[in-house]
């Protein structure tokens, strides 16, 4: 243990340490841990111990200098043991036991992101196609069930028992934790931006922007998305999606006045927005048109570009985001009945 940011905790400093990690490294622990299992259910029940062990062995003993290595080295160890009580076989352990050497390998530096990895094993075909967004949600950005169901329309009971089923399925039909090769993309990216862009709007709904993990959830919804463009560098939705949330972001120290009422945008000072992040949309949005292929989210975002101009110039911009995304749409279609 390193007293480095903690030192001598007090039980509420330990915590809100933890808290702190779960809400920035959670869905990173969970993929990395359950790569080689593919069990995300185990590796979810061992990243709760993991976390248990921290309240109990952190305020006696110190905040280590690498928070998310010592939950890790903590999980998969868990696993083992759970693995062994269990008796599923000398594979998962040896799986287990390989991935405990890479990660006491790395332990005083920075774990690897499997996040996008995840990602896409819940996009799995054998994984129903209604359930895809919910366990995203769940397992790679950590919402809770009951914020899902409310989101999906469903009873929190309801919508726990079908995540169960879907984590069930990964683990019994071995779905692998890995990026599909590019002719499997088509079909499974439009799940993931979904996820994405819901994990965004959920942060986004903060009413004062007072939530901490609200406000973290937007930037680990950003952070994925700009996984996403870094990924597939000419696919138009992907810079579309990323497009569409740097404008949303950069007016968010707009959207509420002091007292936490919301302004209309009509009612904004655009002197108040990031402009550096409107430019990089800008630039997003320009890239993306480029590739000939629209979608919905750069439609939103041309409609977000629209909106901004309008506000800055106090002049329309409409005819030349509509005529570039109707040029698009037309240069779409030649291509779909060749």
């Amino acid at each position: 243990m390193s007293p480095s940011g903690c030192g001598r905790d007090t039980d509420g400093a330990a915590r809100a340490i933890a808290e702190a990690v779960a809400r920035r490294s959670y869905g990173k622990l969970v993929a990395l841990l359950a790569m080689r299992t593919r069990d995300v259910a185990a590796a979810e029940d061992a990243l709760a111990d993991a976390f248990a062990a921290a309240l109990a062995e952190w305020p006696e003993r110190g905040c280590p200098a690498n928070p998310e290595a010592w939950l890790m080295t903590v999980a998969r160890r868990r696993a083992i043991d759970g693995a062994r009580h269990r008796r599923v076989g000398d594979e998962v352990t040896n799986q287990l036991t390989i991935l405990a050497d890479e990660i006491d390998e790395r332990e005083a530096g920075a774990l690897p992101d499997r996040r996008l990895a995840l990602l896409f094993a819940c996009t799995h075909p054998a994984l129903e196609a209604a359930i895809r967004t919910p366990l995203m949600l769940q397992v790679v950005l950590g919402l809770e069930a009951k914020t899902i169901a409310s989101a999906f329309l469903m009873s929190p009971a309801a919508m726990s028992k079908r995540l169960v089923r879907a984590k069930n399925k990964i683990r019994e039909a071995g779905i692998p934790f890995s990026v599909p090769e590019r002719e499997e993309l088509p079909g499974r990216l439009a799940a993931v931006l979904e996820a994405v862009y819901a994990a965004y709007a959920e942060g986004w709904t903060d009413p004062v922007g007072g939530d901490t993990g609200s406000r973290d959830l937007t930037g680990e919804a950003l952070f994925l998305a700009q996984l996403l463009v870094e990924l597939l560098p000419e696919e138009p939705e992907t810079i579309g999606l990323l497009a569409l949330m740097l404008y949303a972001q950069a007016r968010c120290d707009a959207r509420r006045d002091a007292a936490g009422d919301y302004v209309p945008l009509s009612a904004q000072d655009p002197a108040t927005w990031n402009a550096p992040m409107i430019a990089a949309a800008d630039a997003l949005l320009r890239r993306a048109s480029a590739c000939n292929a629209i979608g919905r989210f750069q439609l939103e975002a041309a409609l977000q570009s629209a909106h901004v101009h309008r506000c800055r110039t106090h002049r329309p911009n409409w005819m030349r985001s509509c005529n570039s995304m109707m040029r698009c749409s037309r240069l779409q279609r030649r291509r779909w009945s060749r």
